[in-house]
């Protein structure tokens, strides 16, 4: 018997006789069980220990008794909750539960899994039921949070729905802190535009979107939004409608088409305001698209529909693509411009951590961080010409940027000065001689060059003349220790400065200061703003997903949801640049890099596991028996960053291990191989935390110093633990 199960047993052994595992979700996993008072068969689901860690027990269970007072025949009853306690061999044996019947039938995702699609009446049948479900519950004010086809049940030929309530008993017991986990509440491909964009106020009408794009799986098979990564799928239920179901299947009546495309709307106000006016369109051969709705559905000549196309088709080292005709009206296109720049060896590109290339306002020129004589250097490149030239006085420069005028290029030093150069040549201006901070800056229209101070890790000014002292523009609280303020834009109004607030491997936001007030605020969740003519901001994700916003820059504020422009494959992070003119230039990565492989001696490479590639590897670690490897990743298979994962070798699965907080260095094994050791900044610093390679008890903390620790290792006779700060 596996040890988790062995102690779950032993914990509810006086009130149920676990006999074996069942399944296991995002949340948690459950079991088959037989309830000794009652003498029947129950599902008992325990969440996962992570989960459990941040909750709380007491805040859990108070809030899961909402869902115990619902009563309805389509939603699945909850039998009983609770915790159990108590300490053994060091080890926590307490697990949160919840107890539900035990359903002899099968879910929704088994049928689909088998029949792919299903008969329409069937599809009407379950939908209605579902939503008579739903509308009971939302009448109770009870948002379900995670309706899919893995939570409804099909039993003596009814639907029954089953987690009620969970996710938002979770969710209310977690609060901010369930991120840290690493889990989502919700599945990506039933969420809600507004649940997608984390937006914590839903209402029932996120419930009809889910049951929206459930009825739409059902009837085609797929659901209406897919994709390799979570942020590709969010992406599309942000802005891409979904494909008609006539195409995939025309015998679906006009009026479940429209009750599902009702349903599926973006904005929650052109949905069906109850789940029971979804059952009533779905039953209703009448029924048909509002004509708001059917004026809205994009046709071949609308500019929304092409706006995706561009930058999916990009496949370069350098690119200039012209932005403003996606974003404004069919008659103010201006042409794409797509191409790729080759550099030669002599003045290859050198990436920096932030923009190492910069586009002219005008979109002519190019000055980049390029190898030259003396190391790196910024190099010109007019776009008519087929040879760079190189900057006299730039040598160690890191991230250059234009003046609006065109005609100078402020870069920083690699120790850390703030330099002017102007490219019809004369002397370099020197604005800050020390503490600066990499990660590039901006020269406002203001007269005010706006960078990221060392020392405070906020923003600051100086003039573009020179001859004052920076002047601090954002505030980073001094609690705070991985915040920094980078990547400044100064509006072109003047009125405010967008940045990236990064915070060492974890989410980085957008957000915007106030040059009156000295507030600042956050706007999405992403990184390297700018701010385009149309009154949009453009801004990417970590995978490489380039988004636009509707943005007021005199309110500074968000007016609209963001539009999917498209993907950048490959392309390394941080090196994204757009000039005043719409030209964007990014820099392209190998397509394959950090893969693990094994190396003979005769150095012959050979990966670790050709059926699962290890690639995307930042740091890693093998086992003192050879039979699991640890690895620290740039950028999670979930889409998150800086964790740690391990893989039974040769041929195992690649499981996530750690879950709160960002691991920034190198793992470790203990010289048993029973434990890992990692840095994490899951506290106020980065310290060293312990936990068995198995999982099977939550992490312990080891060393909490006040400064940070970049790594740390046991000896090999284990007396001893070396880290270094």
């Amino acid at each position: 018997m596996p040890e988790n199960l062995e102690r779950l047993t032993a914990a509810l052994a006086d009130r149920y006789a676990i006999d074996r595992q069942i399944g296991q979700g995002g949340m948690a996993t459950v079991y088959l069980a037989e309830d000794l008072k009652h003498h029947r068969k129950v599902a008992v689901k325990v969440l996962r220990p992570e989960l459990a860690a941040v909750l709380g027990g007491d805040r859990f269970l108070k809030e899961i008794e909402v869902t115990a007072n619902l009563q309805h025949p389509n939603i699945l009853p909850l039998f009983d909750s609770g915790r159990t306690g108590g300490q053994a061999d060091g080890r926590s044996d307490e697990f949160l539960y919840y107890v539900m019947p035990y359903v002899e039938g099968e879910s929704l995702r088994d049928r689909l899994d088998r029949e792919k699609q299903l008969p329409v009446n069937d599809v009407v049948e379950i939908a209605s039921e579902v939503a008579g479900a739903l509308d009971y519950a939302h009448r109770h004010g009870v948002i379900h949070r995670d309706i899919k086809p893995e939570n409804i049940l099909v039993h003596d030929g009814r639907a029954v729905v089953a987690d009620f309530g969970i996710a938002l008993a979770v969710t209310q017991a977690g609060g901010t802190r369930i991120t840290e986990t690493g889990l989502s509440l919700g599945t990506p491909d039933y969420m809600s535009p507004e649940q997608a964009t984390a937006d914590r106020d839903l209402d029932g009408r996120s419930d009809v979107y889910s049951l929206g794009a459930v009825t739409y799986e059902m009837l085609t098979g797929d659901p209406p939004h897919t994709g390799n990564t979570v942020q590709g799928i969010i992406a599309k239920i942000v802005s891409d409608p979904p494909a008609p179901i006539g195409r995939t299947r025309s015998t679906v009546p006009p009026n479940v088409d429209a009750a599902v495309q009702t349903a599926l709307a973006k904005s929650p106000a052109d949905r069906f305001p109850t789940a029971a006016r979804l059952a009533e369109a779905l039953s209703d051969p009448g029924y048909t698209l509002p004509t708001a709705m059917v004026a809205a559905v994009p046709t071949a000549t609308d500019w929304r529909h092409r706006v995706a196309v561009p930058l999916v088709v990009l496949a370069a080292v350098l690119l200039m693509a012209a932005l403003w005709g996606w974003l404004r009206q069919p008659e103010g296109i201006l042409p794409v411009i797509r191409y790729t720049l080759a550099l030669p060896d002599a003045e290859r590109l050198v990436p920096t951590f932030g923009p190492s290339i910069a586009p002219s306002p005008d979109g002519a020129r190019l000055v980049y961080v390029g190898l030259g004589e003396g190391g790196r250097q910024l190099w010109l490149r007019e776009r008519d010409q087929l040879d760079g030239v190189p900057l006299p006085g730039t040598e160690g420069a890191l991230h250059p940027f234009f003046a609006p005028d065109g005609e100078r290029v402020a870069f920083i030093t690699e120790d850390r000065q703030l330099k002017v150069v102007p490219l019809a040549g004369g002397p370099l201006l020197t604005l800050v001689d020390s503490a600066i901070e990499n990660g590039s800056g901006s020269w406002g229209a203001d007269g005010y060059v706006y960078v990221t101070s060392a020392a405070t890790r906020g923003l600051v000014r100086v003039p573009a003349t020179g001859g004052s002292a920076p002047e601090p523009v954002t505030q980073v609280k001094a609690s705070l220790r991985v915040d920094y303020h980078l990547w400044p834009h100064a509006l072109p109004n003047g009125k405010g400065v967008l940045f990236t607030i990064f915070r060492d491997h974890l989410d980085d936001e957008v957000a915007v200061v106030d040059l009156t007030t000295g507030e600042h605020q956050v706007l999405v969740q992403g990184e390297l703003a700018r701010y385009l003519p149309t009154g949009h901001l453009l801004y990417v994700h970590s995978d490489g997903a380039m988004l636009a916003v509707p943005f007021d820059q005199d309110q500074l504020r968000v007016t609209g949801p963001p539009v999917l422009l498209g993907t950048l494959p490959n392309f390394v992070r941080h090196d994204v640049a757009v000039s005043a003119s719409g030209r964007m230039v990014w820099v392209r990565r190998p397509a394959s890099i950090n893969q693990v492989v094994w190396v003979d001696r005769r150095g012959v490479e050979t990966p670790i596991d050709p059926d699962d590639p290890v690639t995307g590897i930042r740091y890693l670690a093998l086992s003192p028996d050879g039979r699991q490897l640890a690895v620290n990743t740039l950028s999670d298979r979930e889409g998150d960053y800086g964790h740690v994962w391990i893989k039974q070798l040769p041929r195992g699965p690649l499981s996530r291990f750690t879950f709160e907080g960002a691991v920034n260095h190198r793992p470790s094994w203990t010289p048993d191989g029973r434990s890992v050791l990692f840095v994490s900044d899951r506290g106020d610093n980065r310290d060293v935390w312990i936990r068995l390679a198995d999982g099977s008890a939550p992490a312990e903390l080891l060393i909490d110093e006040e400064e940070f620790i970049d790594e740390a290792s046991f000896s090999g006779n284990g007396e001893w633990l070396v880290y270094r700060r």
